[in-house]
């Protein structure tokens, strides 16, 4: 069964750094254009470049695709 207010809670957390790195830091904003392409950006270095401590620094997708890889693995092993 899922926990809605730890999912909800992890959106907030989400949501509040960007607006504490992006939003805020970058604004004012002169077109929803500029307010996309900054997102886009931000999502691409929160998934893809930021190195995460608890995952031994390395990006979340890094880690994820190392996960299903391993997952593959032991599925072919088996």
């Amino acid at each position: 069964m899922t926990d809605y207010r730890s999912v909800n809670a992890l959106a907030e957390t989400v949501i509040g750094l960007f607006k504490a790195e992006v939003a805020r830091r970058q604004g004012p904003w002169r077109s929803l254009e500029a307010v996309e392409f900054a997102t886009l950006g931000w999502v691409d270095w929160f998934n893809h470049r930021r190195l995460l401590e608890p995952i031994g620094f390395v990006p979340p997708a890094e880690a994820e695709a190392t996960f299903y890889a391993e997952l593959e693995n032991l599925a072919a092993a088996a």
